[in-house]
């Protein structure tokens, strides 16, 4: 049922997170200002308080996104439809995030990966992109145009610069089950010096990765700090017009015993 006026939609959005995230401090903080700040707005649902309702949730939960298309006339979902299949052959096209790989004059490796791809997919690129790597004097890992995408794909990227290991990347403490994720090993993995590059575009699991590797001391991280979202997150049609990206779990370091939301990541002082 559409929802005409931004009181309707905030409290359409508490009912969702309600339903979607894990118990505790952070959804009581959010659903109780979503009930006090917005409850008897009658302001229009539009681009501009859509953004008002959104800067509100990202002081809680930074993934959380609310998109505005006037001419939308889907039905809002009843239950969560989850992510669309990927399209392989788009996937492809675009070598599955890996944009470079450089050899510069010092034998130094830089490698840009933009998006982490489903890793079913990437994975043959990836392969490809390390073996360019593997005699070089060190390595850069340039995650700063990169949005994010499949954890796997973080695992896949952990598993060949961290070698062997015992303990699991994370765990993913959804509402209702918790999820481990362990580096992907592989015997011909990196054993070189490698320094990230972030950006404040470096989001969602481009972050995770960085994150992992600076809290097991494999890396070193330089650049402009990243926007703090570690949520994952799930497709939810509001209303017709109003597409939200809701938090739906959220990841614990297995080194750190927390993570970047809101903090972000970036060098060590």
């Amino acid at each position: 049922m559409p929802q005409q006026h931004l009181g309707a939609l905030a409290a359409h959005l508490s009912h969702w997170l309600r339903r979607l995230m894990p118990p505790g401090p952070r959804l009581d903080t959010l659903t109780a200002g979503l009930e006090s700040g917005f409850t008897g707005r009658r302001d229009p649902v539009t681009a501009e308080t859509c953004r008002e309702l959104e800067t509100f949730c990202q002081r809680t939960a930074r993934h959380l996104e609310l998109h505005f298309d006037p001419d939308g006339a889907a039905p809002p979902d009843e239950q969560p439809p989850g992510w669309p299949a990927p399209d392989p052959a788009a996937i492809r096209r675009r070598g599955a995030g890996v944009t470079a790989v450089q050899r510069q004059d010092d034998g130094t490796c830089v490698l840009r990966i933009d998006s982490l791809e489903p890793v079913s997919v990437a994975l043959p690129y990836l392969e490809a992109a390390f073996a360019l790597a593997r005699d070089a004097t060190s390595v850069v890992l340039d995650l700063r145009a990169n949005g994010g995408g499949d954890p796997g794909t973080v695992a896949a990227i952990a598993g060949r610069l961290l070698g062997e290991t015992t303990r699991p990347l994370s765990e993913v403490v959804y509402r209702d089950r918790r999820r481990q994720w362990w580096p992907r090993v592989t015997e011909a993995h990196l054993t070189q010096d490698v320094t990230v590059l972030v950006s404040g575009r470096t989001y969602s699991s481009a972050e995770a990765l960085a994150y992992h590797l600076q809290a097991r001391d494999r890396v070193t991280v330089i650049g402009e700090r990243t926007p703090g979202t570690a949520d994952h997150v799930t497709p939810v049609r509001l209303t017709p017009q109003v597409l939200g990206l809701l938090p739906e779990a959220t990841v614990i370091d297995a080194v750190t015993g927390t993570n970047w939301e809101q903090t972000g990541v970036g060098p060590r002082s």
